[in-house]
């Protein structure tokens, strides 16, 4: 049998190993929950933990990595022609679904300064969501009813288990909903 070693392509492969930790880690943290070790990340990735430490020091970093790429895809989605404030809201609750062990990190570290962004990054697309919408999608609501709202349906969502996370944020929002739009809802937002 051939001997199969592995080449280093040295700063090369940065990027792809880069990412490859970040996708790891939503895969690892949502089976093992987020005090799974870091070498479960690294060896999911296929890479080595020195490759994992030099691209995330420590766990909040990949924690923030993660919420990263979300807030980058909330952003694109909003910036996209015709999208609409329920559009934003839903692909945010289907993050806090996917990504609910990494919330109660992010919640406890709002005072790390690379933690401390994502709710102004996240205000201010639900204001402009808000404010271009044609029929104001929520009547009703203020910029601070519905960060408020996303808080409390991503914290009920990650103390959920797995099989019931988007049973749980669809019975949040159904709650929620009359308050933020008024009158029964319609659909989730």
């Amino acid at each position: 049998m051939a001997n199969q070693t592995r080449t280093n392509r040295g700063p090369s492969a940065g990027p792809e190993n880069r990412a490859a930790l970040i996708a790891a880690a939503r895969t690892v943290f949502d089976e093992r929950g987020i005090d799974a070790p870091l070498s479960a990340v690294a060896k999911r990735a296929g890479v080595g933990q020195g490759s994992l430490y030099r691209h995330f020091p420590d766990r909040i970093s990949l924690t923030v990595a993660v919420f990263e790429e979300n807030l980058a895809e909330i952003e694109l989605l909003a910036n996209r022609p015709g999208s609409t404030l329920r559009d934003v809201l839903d692909l945010v609750t289907h993050q806090a679904e996917a990504a609910s062990a990494f919330i109660e990190t992010i919640a406890v570290a709002r005072a790390d300064a690379r933690v401390a962004g994502f709710d102004a990054r996240l205000r201010a697309v639900l204001a402009s969501k808000l404010a271009k919408s044609p029929d104001r999608d929520a009547p009703g609501a203020s910029v601070d009813d519905l960060m408020l709202a996303v808080g409390m349906v991503a914290m009920v969502v990650s103390q959920a288990p797995r099989d019931e996370r988007h049973a749980v944020s669809e019975r949040a929002w159904h709650l929620l909903t009359p308050g933020l739009w008024g009158g029964a809802p319609a659909r989730r937002p």
